[in-house]
């Protein structure tokens, strides 16, 4: 059962949860993992005077600690603690944080709907998620969160820090967040019930459609599928010239998905696969002939806040040459994730490979290199200017090959174009320039 992680550390319900495998997401049961194949160093005798030691340290902190501890606890705080140390994605989850594992992919969990990791020992947003309290609140990737309701983060671990922004749905929770190049804010929100839509779609102009994936669930793949079907029908059936397919911010999920999304644009080869120490974490995935996307021309944009499952689509069709990648260089999470099923209902979460681009790139702590860089900007709109014009003057002469007259007082202009998503933001503005400019040249 593999499956990418996103960044958080720990399947926690303020963030996007951790994808589970597609067998779990789907309800079956989950599969009992067959031991791993164990390498001669694997099988060394266990170290002694360690055992000892620890052993030793267990005896002393249960006589001489300042309140009882029971076995129980320490030995669930070794394993922690074991596994923390490994790497930020491998933990070990105790029956409520294996059950909310289970269940991530449904699209609908509680909190305030941020992707966290940590660095410098502070909680760091890796993304924000769509219409959810934290993005509709401003906050952005990149920041740092330094104190929640008032209490200083520094030094609490991922769990400790999650739990205190947990609540009851409605209740109110104030994150002290320092953003780069100014002064540390507060920012309120609200505990909400965080249903995440997967897949969103319109036209942005005339022939040129746009794809917002915001993570990867199990059924992210069939709802691209339906995406641009429906943006076909609403260029009245004619193919596009072009689409824009978004994963911004979007911190990664099921690695089927992810698959199964980069299967819609293209007709052969590799996709993804992964290399691990164990025979069943080694697997490839590759595109089938059928191309949904009818060829199109295809601009895909990615930031900081792209991760993981992010990572593998744009890495696949940026290795293909299918795609155009603009924006900023993505998050750099490369690593797989299989999770192990233990007694107790408890479950082990374990890095046991890395993801490699068709061209066999590692993504790991280095991320996609956009084609282009574009950054975060301000667009602002100037009103068209209101200088004469020959339509002005008193007995002009006509077009000659008919139409109207454009005189400056606006007359015979239609009315006002209605807001569009490229009128506020640079990127993808940017991003629908350059289909244009394809399109011209190819004499679309």
């Amino acid at each position: 059962m593999l499956h990418l992680s996103r960044p958080t550390s720990l399947a926690l319900a303020i963030a996007l949860l951790i994808a589970t495998p597609a067998l779990q997401a789907s309800g079956k049961a989950a599969e009992k993992i067959p031991a791993p194949v164990l390498s001669s160093d694997a099988n060394a005798p266990l170290p002694l005077e360690e055992l000892r030691t620890f052993a030793e340290i267990m005896d002393r902190i249960k006589a001489a600690y300042v309140e009882p501890v029971d076995d129980k606890t320490l030995l669930e705080n070794a394993i922690k603690g074991m596994l923390s140390n490994l790497d930020p994605h491998s933990a070990y989850l105790d029956p409520a944080e294996f059950a909310e594992l289970q269940q991530s992919t449904s699209g609908e969990f509680g909190g305030l709907g941020i992707e966290v990791g940590q660095e410098e020992g502070f909680l760091k947003v890796i993304s924000p998620i769509d219409d959810t309290p934290a993005s509709k609140a401003g906050i952005q990737p990149g920041d740092l969160i330094i104190k929640i309701d008032g209490q200083p983060t520094k030094g609490l671990n991922m769990s400790e820090s999650v739990d205190k922004m947990r609540g009851k749905i409605g209740s109110k929770i104030v994150l002290t967040i320092v953003r780069e190049g100014a002064q540390p804010f507060d920012v309120e929100l609200a505990r909400a019930i965080i249903k995440v839509k997967s897949v969103k779609s319109q036209l942005l102009d005339e022939h040129y459609g746009y794809l917002r994936i915001s993570q990867f669930q199990v059924n992210s793949g069939e709802e691209v599928g339906k995406a641009l079907a429906l943006l076909k029908k609403q260029n009245d059936g004619n193919k596009l010239r072009g689409i824009v397919l978004d994963l911004r911010n979007n911190p990664g999920g099921v690695l089927q998905a992810a698959v199964e999304v980069t299967d819609h644009f293209l007709t052969k080869g590799l996709i993804v696969y992964t290399k691990g120490r164990i025979a069943n974490s080694e697997l490839r995935f590759s595109a089938d002939a059928e191309d949904a996307s009818d060829a199109v021309p295809l601009v895909v944009l990615i930031n900081g806040g792209s991760a993981s499952a992010s990572e593998i689509v744009a890495g696949a069709l940026q290795d293909h040459k299918r795609a155009v990648l603009m924006g900023t260089d993505s998050f750099g999470k490369g690593s797989v994730q299989t999770v192990l099923p233990l007694n107790n209902e408890r479950g082990l979460k374990l890095t046991t490979a890395l993801y490699y681009t068709p061209n066999g790139r590692s993504i790991q702590a280095q991320g996609i290199v956009p084609d282009i860089v574009v950054r975060r900007a301000k667009i602002t709109s100037e009103q068209d200017s209101e200088n004469f014009k020959e339509a002005d003057l008193a007995g002009h002469l006509g077009n000659g090959n008919g139409g109207a007259d454009k005189p400056s007082n606006g007359k015979g202009k239609g009315p006002a174009p209605l807001p569009r998503p490229q009128d506020d933001d640079f990127q993808l503005s940017q991003a629908l320039s350059l289909l244009k400019g394809l399109s011209v040249t190819r004499g679309d």
